[in-house]
């Protein structure tokens, strides 16, 4: 809504010399403009009602309220249609590494049907497209993974789900009736009362006593005062004192609103419109591995043309038949740079890190995401629930003898009165506490119940209120004042600023004594006594002075202060009060109307800061955020005092740092608004706008942003940032839907846990990408090699004619598939390292393939394809190394032994490289048996690769022979110089890094 009031004219109605058809068109029109052209705060509430066209003493009737629900809809925010089940299944294609396999897959399924229309008469070749068929397989698979922990996920957040109260208190034909929210319509007057939650934004007309907290919406953890009268000028949401809003719940008092916005048009509804306008953007991880794919979709292109070049220089191309072969080798070298099962080892680690989150309490709701919290450099959260504990509480008592400090934190009454110097506190000083705190909890109308759970507790009525009721039960200041009876109260107003009651000492012959509450300032000025030392005695203009200077130095400190006082009335009737007006009979009337018979000549015994304080275990976690490299940034709708002070609290910023206003972030233009972002990490009086616009500067300067929040104000920049955390406990269901991480317990350590967690993630991401990649280009180089070399290494036989390739296309598959597939498995579920908070955030400019990692991948590539090819080569005549036992076999014979030998060389191969793999500096022999999977996934490609040897119809399948002991040891001591290869390079590389 913007600031323009309504134009009285524009609202008039005379129905009576109206047609029906027009006077509906002019009501609609009326009540278009109300709802979407001015602000109701600006307007008198009168004029509201004629805009309505309802009378607030008797409300809409029946048949209006329906003809209104046809014509506006609902009272319920709109939201987008559920994903069918097909749909979110497909969706798990949606991956570049897909896309990319899926190319290889029709590739090779071309190239299946092209070998197969010119193969030659008789000649024996692939029954069928094993190649494409088993990736198609992985892909389903990988879809299914994905899919069901989603599933799973999505699970988990409906069970945390909270049911809104679904039915409302309204004026309808002349009577209160309750109905269901959603067939609230505008123009209902709404009857609010403590406890309620507010069903729709309106416009107060009656209100006594009216608080309503507001902080899922501003921030703000005070419960606001609410009254009927017109504001002057146009004001923050959070200053609108004659409007409520959808979603807000009363905590104390009564009152009437005609309702001006329902559904889309709350205040609820406009932020609901701004998360429909925020873009879901991809992870860091995925634009990481979109980058990969695209790396290596140019280098399957590369090795392609370069295979093509090499053969046509070394052998030429002398019919069509060898056009083909070549194309086809060519084909399945680009298909073997393609680490086939990378999109499901990818999956299930992250599958698995989402468990392990969820075993911390933090609900990943999407795979991808579980990585993007370990690489943020910014945490930015909301401040009341979040970083706070959303439970207003004592923490000062100052009394004229002296000051104290209570424990204890939140609504548990656990806790005790400590001096601030860390003295004993003296027994004049304890009693005066006593009696302040006692004041304080009789002239009170809130209550403290013990949860339905051990430990827990529950409040009725004011934040505030029960915050004095605890700090009683703490001193036990309410057993010592448990003998006072309540007869008579003069409540709260948001003019009085101050509340009274007057109770009877059962121990003392039934005598009143007034006992009241209120702001500092104005409570003193109804006292003219004070309470010192065990005796009353006349206030001086020294201590008053001293109260209001007092009063001033707890609120920079960012309290909110309340004074309490009383006053023995020494007469056990209240007519015999002295000033008391009664009627003829000598009964009193209403003794609410005479505040100034009963709050005169009190005396003053004391004040209590009080403050929503900041959780115990959220210090520590922004510390362990800051070692890592990781800035913390509040956002809030609180005060600029309270959110500095309790940023402080917690070191988010040094002792009197200051926050900046969201008045202040209006007038910045975006180079202004990146400076300040870069600099300030304390945001006060903010809007929704607010937030994202602060989230998306900091974005914009490179950094990763993570932004926790509880409430319908935080949604928008949850959803914008790079990871939105939502609070599971607290937390509206607006935000739990835009987050893509929900923190199960509501505790903001949670998220450094989280960011531990995904940094290791990260980290063994890294490692399986490694492996995997050097693995793949080991074989992409021993078939290239074996090729051109062929005739040097005895690989091609003098007398033959066409490519021979060292390794089959069914072994090379076997390799990345299964005895790849478990040790990269392993390696994601690899333990951290110990460094790992104490690392900075890796940059968004930052590789998962950097160039020293690409480094490490062709090193070690070209170690494997060296040492399978010598493997090789000793068994073939004509070769460098050749055994001259093999010469009595025959070629095709040779062939098979050397391709076993190179096949088993390629996997032993492979399985050192795991191991050298686990990191890019430390020594392989570091941790060696740390990760007990990975020896667990060794062992098992070892017996896999023990059967394709050893089971005859395998050997069939896969072109393989049984070998001889002293080929294993070949074999194995081949395999082990890529470890000793690792290791040198290590040494190299660790030296140079001390340089």
């Amino acid at each position: 809504m913007d600031d323009r009031i309504i134009d009285p004219s524009a609202l008039s109605r005379e129905p009576h010399v109206e047609p029906e058809d027009a006077k509906e068109t002019q009501e609609v029109k009326a009540q278009q403009a109300l709802l979407n052209d001015v602000d109701p705060s600006l307007t008198d509430a009168d004029q509201v009602a004629q805009a309505l066209n309802v009378d607030p003493r008797t409300g809409l009737s029946s048949e209006e309220a329906k003809r209104r629900l046809d014509k506006f809809g609902p009272n319920e925010l709109a939201s987008a249609p559920p994903v069918p089940k097909w749909k979110k299944f497909l969706q798990q294609f949606q991956d570049p590494l897909v896309y990319l396999l899926l190319a290889a897959t029709a590739i090779s399924l071309v190239a299946w049907i092209i070998e197969k229309v010119n193969a030659a008469p008789g000649a024996e070749g692939e029954a069928l497209p094993f190649d494409s068929i088993v990736i198609v397989l992985i892909l389903i698979v990988n879809a299914i993974l994905g899919y069901m922990q989603e599933a799973k996920a999505e699970e988990a957040v409906n069970a945390l789900s909270e049911m809104t109260a679904p039915t409302s208190n309204v004026l309808r034909n002349g009577r209160v009736e309750r109905i269901n929210t959603t067939d609230i319509v505008p123009g209902d007057i709404l009857v609010l009362g403590e406890g309620d939650t507010v069903p729709a934004d309106g416009r107060l007309f009656a209100a006594a006593s009216l608080r309503i907290a507001e902080a899922s919406l501003t921030g703000e953890s005070v419960p606001v005062g609410k009254k009927p009268e017109t504001l002057e000028k146009a004001k923050a949401l959070g200053d609108r004192s004659n409007m409520v809003f959808n979603g807000t719940s009363v905590t104390q008092g009564t009152g009437r609103a005609i309702v001006t916005g329902t559904g889309m048009n709350t205040q609820v509804g406009k932020i609901a419109d701004l998360l429909q306008s925020t873009e879901d953007d991809t992870t860091p991880l995925q634009k990481e591995m979109n980058h990969v794919s695209k790396i290596l979709g140019i280098a399957v292109c590369i090795i392609a043309v370069v295979v093509l070049v090499a053969l046509a220089v070394l052998e030429g191309f002398h019919s069509v038949h060898d056009v083909i072969d070549s194309l086809l080798l060519a084909v399945s070298l680009a298909v073997a740079a393609v680490p086939e099962g990378l999109a499901a080892i990818l999956t299930v680690v992250l599958a698995l890190g989402v468990q392990r989150m969820a075993a911390h309490h933090a609900i990943v709701k999407k795979l991808h995401s579980v990585e993007t919290l370990g690489s943020a450099s910014v945490i930015c959260s909301d401040k009341t629930g979040t970083l706070t504990r959303n439970e207003m509480t004592v923490e000062r008592v100052v009394v004229p003898s002296g000051e104290v400090e209570l424990t204890g934190t939140g609504y548990a009454p656990e806790g005790d009165m400590v001096s601030i110097d860390g003295s004993a506190v003296p027994e004049n000083v304890a009693n005066e506490v006593l009696a302040t705190l006692g004041a304080g909890t009789l002239a009170n109308d809130g209550e403290l119940r013990e949860g339905e759970k051990p430990g827990t507790w529950e409040i009725v009525g004011d934040p505030t209120e029960v915050s004095l009721v605890v700090a009683a039960r703490k001193t036990h200041a309410d057993k010592k004042f448990a003998h006072f009876d309540r007869v008579a109260e003069i409540p709260f107003t948001s003019e009085r600023k101050r509340m009274s009651v007057i109770a009877r000492n059962a121990t003392d012959a039934g005598k009143l004594t007034v006992f009241a509450k209120g702001a500092p300032d104005v409570l003193l000025s109804y006292c003219d006594r004070i309470y010192v030392n065990g005796a009353i005695r006349k206030l001086t203009e020294g201590d008053r002075q001293d109260i209001l200077d007092t009063v001033e130095r707890l609120s920079r400190e960012a309290y909110r202060t309340l004074g309490e006082a009383f006053r023995p009335l020494e007469t056990d009737s209240l007519a015999q009060i002295p000033g008391i007006r009664t009627n003829s009979a000598g009964e009193i009337s209403d003794i609410s109307e005479q505040a100034e018979a009963i709050e005169a000549h009190l005396v003053w015994c004391g004040m209590v800061g009080i403050i929503d304080p900041p959780r115990t275990e959220v210090r520590d976690a922004v510390a362990e955020a800051h070692r890592a490299g990781m800035r913390t940034v509040m956002i809030t709708g609180d005060h600029p005092l309270t959110a500095a002070r309790i940023a402080s609290d917690l070191g988010i910023i040094e002792q009197g740092g200051k926050a900046l206003t969201g008045d202040e972030l209006d007038t910045m233009d975006e180079a202004q608004l990146d400076k300040a972002t870069s600099e300030v990490s304390v945001y006060a009086r903010v809007a929704p706008e607010h937030k994202l616009k602060i989230v998306e500067s900091l974005q914009r300067q490179g950094n990763i942003a993570a932004m926790t929040g509880d409430g319908v104000n935080d949604a928008p920049a949850v959803k914008s940032a790079d990871i939105g955390v939502a609070m599971g406990i607290t937390g509206t269901e607006v935000t739990k839907q835009s987050a893509k991480m929900i923190l199960a317990d509501d505790n903001f350590s949670t998220i450094v846990a989280a960011v531990r967690e995904g940094r290791g993630i990260f980290d063994n991401i890294r490692k399986f990408l490694r492996y995997l990649l050097s693995s793949n280009v080991g074989e992409v180089f021993t078939v290239f090699f074996g090729v051109v070399l062929a005739g040097w290494l005895g690989i091609k036989n003098p007398e033959s004619v066409g490519v021979t390739v060292p390794l089959l296309a069914t072994q090379l598959l076997w390799i990345n598939l299964l005895t790849d597939a478990a040790p990269a498995l392993a390696m994601g579920v690899d333990p951290m390292t110990e460094d790992v908070m104490n690392r900075k955030p890796r940059k968004l400019t930052d590789r998962v393939i950097d160039g020293a990692m690409w480094g490490d991948i062709i090193y070690i590539g070209i170690i494997m394809a060296i040492v399978t090819l010598i493997g090789m080569d000793m068994h073939l005549t004509g070769g460098l190394f050749t055994d001259r036992s093999v010469d009595a076999m025959g070629h095709d014979a040779q062939m098979v032994e050397a391709r076993t030998m190179g096949f088993t060389i390629l996997v032993f191969a492979q399985l050192f490289n795991a191991i050298a793999s686990r990191s890019h500096l430390q020594s392989a022999f570091v941790g060696l048996f740390s990760n007990k999977w990975l020896w667990g996934a060794i062992g098992l490609s070892i017996v896999l690769q023990l059967f394709v040897i050893y089971v005859p119809f395998l050997n069939t399948a896969f072109g393989t022979t049984p070998l001889p002991p002293m080929a294993w040891l070949e074999c194995i001591g081949l395999a082990f110089f890529v470890l000793v290869a690792s290791e040198v390079r290590k040494v190299f590389l660790r030296m140079r890094a001390k340089k």
